[in-house]
């Protein structure tokens, strides 16, 4: 699988439903064989929830990390680390799609 680059822009896949429950995002997959099956139900924590929100198909990887920077009191290296690692386990199971490749 194509690791994700700062360049590309993803989007949700339409297989799958997020859904905040008791202050938890949860992405649920809408069909069979997306996810893995002993961990279905996926759960994002804060710094998560705030990529997830903006994996929206039209900003890049670069402009989401360039943001959480103005939010977040971490080095830009680990942001963008944080957001690529975050988007390649969503891509590994199938709960996003490419919308833009670099």
């Amino acid at each position: 699988m194509t690791q994700p680059r700062l360049e590309s822009v993803y989007a949700p896949s339409e297989e799958v439903v997020a859904r905040e429950i008791e202050g938890e995002l949860i992405i649920v997959p809408l069909a069979a064989g997306i996810g893995d099956l002993e961990d279905e139900i996926y759960t994002l924590n804060t710094t998560g929830r705030a990529i997830w929100a903006r994996l929206n198909g039209r900003t890049s990887l670069a402009q989401i990390a360039a943001a959480l920077q103005t939010e977040y009191d971490a080095p830009p290296g680990a942001i963008e680390r944080d957001v690529l690692g975050l988007t390649a386990e969503l891509l590994r199971r199938k709960m996003l799609v490419e919308v833009l490749s670099a």
